[in-house]
């Protein structure tokens, strides 16, 4: 007798139907084919067990399981639990009416106990689109699928609870979530707010322009000056997640497995990506054998965080240049290629020098001459060029620090960058590669931002007395518009391009040494 199941395999962010083909006749052979990894061929001694836990067992006769299109590597045990429904159905142990219906997936224990799978929403997601009418998946991976409206959402704890559905003794619960509800839940928590910060008015300041226009910020300061604790902040006031933005982010978090015991439904809150600086370029940019999502991605709509730059290997640098051009990853392999998005903000932090007190206002640096040119010369030109704001931080006085005082809290300086970002939207709404000002072309300046006589004047005098880079110029327009949108100006007036020259700090002359 030959049954058919349906599974899903996971490329990239989204999901490729597999069709498990079982086949049962004369013989005593398990045959498994259609180019399964070894954790696939591992199923049938999987299965074999689970069964015994329950009173059934693999029929002795030669079984043929096909996992079509067999072109496509197929990896993981999240096919075990479609796999044993086929062998099951095919040996005529369970009734086969329902099966055509039902996208199951799921990896088995040796008790019959079914264990979470990652993937399941782009699974669910594509499920719908062709039409099934449901989907049969672990218990803990239910709330994620469930996101999907107009598929049955139906789990499982157990290998019994499935036979038994199939067999119309059992009904399965269906998992129900209320996307709006789920959506503004958690949308107001935030757990690091800007009113903790004492002082630093400028900072404050510059992390706002980074959060309106959506520009890379990098801060550098002594040690104990407040980066990491700012940095922390950004996420806090930048605007919320709108609903596709949060599927989006949601599904690349699935495919890696990264949701989480406490966050098994939508992710509503902007990630924010910290990696130690001892990470791989793999681990960053994404890969390996099995190609999965990087730190990059998983910080896709939201921020990723690099503390002390300098100290990250070059290689592990570099690979972020393409990517932060782009928006996107491309993992090519010899018969494949998975992209996974990867539009962030970059924030990064680091010490001026490698004692930490060049430029201190109070303390003297000791490193020797040279030193500090070589510990910056460690974040290459082309990879600076990207970086929009460079912030210099100093240290918070005493004073300051113990002065009781109100501090403005971050849901009123999000509230101006959700205003700004509302005027770049109708900005750029006829252009579908532009979302905030950070990613406009060279050719998008001239159109959005003219200057007039007095401010082509300023930035001139700027460009030569501070001895400012070429490549400052563009990063300097970008900036002061998106000043002038905090400002709900229409023109960039000479204000903001006097501002948004303070924010390229490394790029004049001198500055380190």
């Amino acid at each position: 007798m030959l049954v058919k199941t349906f599974g899903y395999a996971v490329q990239g962010i989204n999901a490729t139907k597999i069709t498990i083909e079982v086949s049962i006749g004369i013989g005593i052979n398990f045959y498994l084919v259609g180019l399964p990894d070894n954790a696939v061929k591992e199923s049938q001694q999987r299965i074999d067990t689970a069964l015994k836990q329950i009173g059934l067992k693999i029929p002795g006769k030669q079984i043929t399981v096909n996992m079509a299109p067999a072109d496509i590597r197929k990896e993981g045990s999240a096919y075990d639990l479609p796999i044993a429904i086929g062998i099951l159905a095919a040996s005529e142990q369970i009734a086969d009416v329902k099966i055509k219906d039902y996208v199951i997936m799921g990896e088995l224990a040796l008790d019959g106990e079914i264990r979470p799978i990652r993937g399941a929403l782009p699974i669910a997601i594509q499920a719908k689109k062709e039409g099934f009418k449901g989907i049969i998946l672990p218990t803990q991976n239910a709330d994620e699928a469930a996101v999907v409206e107009g598929l049955d959402v139906l789990h499982a704890n157990n290998l019994k609870q499935v036979i038994n559905f199939f067999n119309d003794t059992e009904t399965l619960p269906k998992a129900k979530i209320d996307l709006n509800d789920a959506f503004l839940t958690n949308l107001e928590s935030i757990e690091f707010d800007f009113s903790d910060v004492k002082g630093q008015e400028n900072i404050k300041r510059a992390l706002e322009i980074a959060a309106s226009g959506g520009h890379n910020l990098i801060l550098i300061g002594p040690p104990g000056a407040g980066k990491t604790m700012l940095s922390k902040r950004l996420p806090s006031i930048l605007p919320p997640l709108t609903v596709d933005e949060a599927l989006e982010t949601t599904k690349i978090h699935s495919v890696a497995g990264r949701m989480g015991k406490g966050n098994t439904g939508l992710i509503t809150q902007r990630p924010f990506r910290s990696p130690h600086h001892t990470i791989s370029d793999i681990a960053l940019v994404g890969g390996g054998n099995n190609p999965q999502p990087g730190e990059i991605s998983l910080a896709h709509n939201g921020v990723l965080f690099l503390d002390e730059l300098p100290e990250f290997k070059r290689t592990v640098l570099e690979v972020m240049r393409q990517p932060l051009e782009d928006r996107v990853v491309s993992i090519s392999r010899a018969k494949f290629t998975v992209e996974y998005p990867a539009s962030f903000m970059l924030v990064a932090s680091m010490n001026p020098c490698p004692c930490g007190f060049y430029n201190h206002p109070e303390k003297d640096c000791v490193c020797a001459p040279g030193v500090v040119q070589k510990y910056l010369s460690k974040i290459s030109g082309p990879l600076l060029d990207r970086i929009d704001l460079h912030v210099e931080v100093t240290p918070v006085p005493f004073s300051e620090l113990i002065t009781p005082q109100t501090n403005e809290v971050s849901k009123t300086i999000r509230e101006r960058v959700i205003k700004a970002r509302a005027i770049q939207s109708l900005r750029y709404k006829n252009d579908a590669n532009i979302h905030c000002n950070a990613q406009m072309r060279t050719k998008d300046l001239k159109i959005y931002c003219s200057l007039n006589d007095a401010s082509n004047a300023l930035l001139k005098q700027a460009m030569e007395r501070l001895g400012l880079s070429a490549r400052a110029y563009d990063r300097i327009l970008k900036v002061a518009r998106t000043i002038a949108d905090l400002d709900n100006e229409t023109n960039i007036e000479t204000n903001h391009i006097a501002e948004a020259i303070q924010y390229r700090s490394l790029d004049r002359d001198g500055w380190a040494g």
